[in-house]
């Protein structure tokens, strides 16, 4: 059989610093503040390490699918990586900071999807990845915001290492 894997990536600026920001994305039982219809679990682990399981619970109500993920590259305050175990969602996701000048960073969030369902998912493809992209975006634009207006994170940078 072969895998049809996909590439989507979208970043956006923040007006914080890397640690601040870095932090936020970390937390992941907070994750249901910006992530359009998730809401995440820690599974196994700290949360914080390689090795670390977590489960991303996206759907509304109980319609929906869990999202299981392996923490495999942990470099604070700069990237994590996850490698997607679930049934339907498969692949791998990196979430990086970037430093830019005056405080400010870069969020990139990069997933590369093993598409479900063979010969249907990659004729799917084309068509589901923009409302996909479109979640995504919506979703690290109040990330933005909550980061921005001190929501996030709710624990000091120092302490997220």
């Amino acid at each position: 059989m072969t895998v049809r894997v996909r590439h989507l990536a979208h970043d956006i600026t923040i007006d914080a610093p890397v640690d601040s920001v870095f932090a936020a994305i970390s937390e992941w039982t907070e994750q249901h503040r910006w992530m359009l219809g998730t809401r995440v679990e820690l599974r196994k682990g700290d949360g914080r390490s390689v090795g670390s399981e977590i489960a991303g619970w996206t759907g509304i109500g109980p319609v929906g699918f869990w999202d299981t993920m392996t923490i495999t590259h942990w470099e604070p305050p700069y990237r994590v990586d996850v490698l997607h175990t679930g049934a339907l969602v498969r692949g791998t996701g990196t979430m990086e900071v970037v430093a830019l000048p005056g405080g400010r960073s870069r969020f990139l969030w990069s997933e590369d999807f093993e598409l479900p369902l063979g010969a249907l998912g990659a004729v799917g493809w084309p068509v589901g990845k923009w409302p996909l992209l479109g979640g995504v975006k919506a979703s690290l634009k109040k990330f933005k915001d909550v980061v921005e207006s001190g929501q996030l994170p709710t624990k000091s940078p120092q302490s997220a290492d």
